[in-house]
């Protein structure tokens, strides 16, 4: 066993930062048996050194300034949770990685916007940069595409990747709530982000499939390129209805690799109640992969919080500790390219709803335009009336999405439409 403990600096005491030292302390000597080494907290560093904070934390050194961490001789590696895409996290990172230290990092934003170039720096400074906590919390995702499955062909990598979103459209189900009530809630339990659009907006999710997206498929990180669709016009009704078809509803992350190239999407789907996506509740996370040989295999844990985080951050520790540098995205950062973008075109089945006016000839001019766009309609459903108007809700056959947003904005432009149409795509995972 190796004498001289890996000295570690953490930046940000949050949840996630509480939760790391919690984990090291608890599980002191599990961690030294499994790293062959001691890893040891050789300085602490938070905005506010006297707030209240659920663990005394006097024991440890305390460093005032995040930038002098990243200087300290006596440290080994910066532990960076302070979250944020931008500085000080970058400006934290960057100037430890020029320092020879290395970095662990829970810090999605942060790698999905500059993790090619601070991966090329880790590499010209011989350390690491680690980052398997800022993906799905507990789910070893970065790990098993470096690793597990690297040997693979990956033609496609998706996932439920956000707890909140899961957390909110479940208790719309199991309460028949709407929308505003559960964000609320759900704002006021500290689930959502300051910036409620990084959750229910679906950017959270689209920094983590980027991610996944360049681990899979050998590319470099195209957050850029990131379809998004958030959860913020999913009513109780499309919950209603699609739990009498048989489905849910799932915000999800998905990236496709064909040979024309790469198309990344998150957006919210109706996946069957009966498969692994349907039984999904709060905030587990699950992650489905799909390679060459390694046919389906799915990951599935909880994906948020200060354990299963935690969890993650210490298995990146041990990992240097025991020696094991490699390359931050399973392959040489600086040989990776951006792979050619495609639009996700699929053809799918799509959930529409719309609320129009209710006099004759509505339905025949609406079905008019679905048809001008090679529409096929499979069933039609009209709920009750809400005053003058009528929710219609429609299930189409098979289409192409660049035929149905071209419908859908010609229909949100007539008289008849009330308010701005919903449509969800319905995919049969």
């Amino acid at each position: 066993m190796e004498k001289n403990p890996l000295n570690i600096g953490i930046v940000g005491l949050g949840t996630v930062g509480i939760g790391v030292v919690d984990f090291l302390t608890t599980n002191k000597d599990l961690i030294t048996l499994r790293a062959g080494r001691e890893i040891r907290i050789s300085g602490i560093c938070a905005k506010r050194k006297n707030k209240k904070r659920e663990l005394n934390l006097s024991r440890f050194r305390w460093i005032s300034d995040p930038l002098t961490l990243s200087n300290e001789q006596g440290i080994d590696v910066v532990v960076e949770l302070i979250g944020g895409q931008n500085d000080p996290a970058k400006s934290i990172i960057e100037k430890s990685l020029l320092n020879k230290k290395h970095v662990v990092t829970a810090n999605k934003a942060l790698i999905a916007h500059h993790g090619h170039y601070l991966a090329i720096l880790a590499e010209e400074q011989k350390v690491s940069l680690n980052f398997e906590a800022a993906v799905a919390g507990g789910i070893p995702i970065v790990k098993i595409l470096k690793e597990s499955l690297s040997g693979n062909d990956i033609s496609r990598v998706y996932g439920v990747i956000n707890g909140t979103c899961n957390y909110i459209l479940t208790q719309m189900e199991n309460h028949e709530q709407d929308y505003s009530k559960i964000f609320r809630d759900a704002q006021n339990l500290g689930f959502v982000e300051k910036d409620p659009s990084l959750d229910v907006g679906g950017i959270d999710s689209a920094h983590k499939i980027s991610i996944i997206a360049a681990l899979a498929f050998g590319s470099r990180i195209n957050f850029d390129n990131v379809k998004i669709k958030g959860i913020e016009s999913i009513s109780l009704i499309d919950i209603t209805s699609a739990s009498a078809m048989g489905y849910r509803i799932k915000l999800l992350g998905l990236a496709n690799k064909s040979t024309a190239g790469i198309s990344q999407v998150v957006e919210p789907c109706l996946v069957p109640k009966e498969s692994l996506f349907g039984k999904l509740d709060g905030g587990t996370n699950m992650v489905m992969v799909e390679g060459n040989f390694v046919e389906k295999t799915h990951y599935i844990g909880l994906g948020a919080g200060a354990g299963p985080t935690a969890s993650s951050i210490v298995s990146d520790l041990i990992d240097i500790a025991r020696g094991n540098i490699s390359s931050s995205f399973g392959q040489r950062a600086s040989e990776l390219e951006i792979s050619q973008h495609v639009s996700e075109d699929l053809s799918s089945s799509f959930y529409l709803r719309f609320l129009l006016t209710d006099k004759p000839g509505t339905l025949a001019k609406l079905a008019g335009i679905l048809g001008k766009y090679g529409i096929s309609i499979n069933h039609m459903r009209q709920l009750r009336h809400q005053g003058e108007n009528a929710p219609v809700l429609i299930v189409t056959h098979p289409t192409a999405k660049i035929s149905l947003t071209s419908a859908i904005k010609e229909i949100s432009k007539i008289e008849i439409c009330k308010s701005d149409p919903v449509y969800i795509r319905i995919e049969d995972l």
